[in-house]
């Protein structure tokens, strides 16, 4: 992979995560940092998963089917970290009391 290649999938990467995080329902308790994380992964496991499946990923433009892919996998994603990080408060934060 060329380093433009893996500038792309940082930025598509950022995008799917945007998107993973507007599908899931709900308001997530997680920084946006997280979710860019988040979709950056799912963006790189999508791409191997659409190959392993037999979804072509070298196309002219912009191949829905691999988008699609990518953003499911972001929108578990989010899922799941925004169960765990809720769960754990977002480490280090204190409650304001006054």
């Amino acid at each position: 992979m060329t380093i433009t290649g893996i500038l792309t999938a940082l930025i598509i990467g950022a995008i799917v995560g945007a998107l993973g995080r507007l599908v899931v329902p709900g308001k997530q308790n997680m920084p946006i940092w997280l979710t860019i994380v988040v979709g950056i992964i799912a963006a790189f496991l999508g791409t191997a998963l659409a190959r392993a499946i037999g979804i072509p990923t070298a196309t002219s433009g912009i191949d829905w089917r691999e988008l699609a892919v990518q953003v499911v996998l972001a929108a578990v994603g989010v899922a799941l970290v925004a169960g765990f990080y809720g769960r754990s408060g977002g480490r280090g934060r204190r409650p304001l009391v006054r």
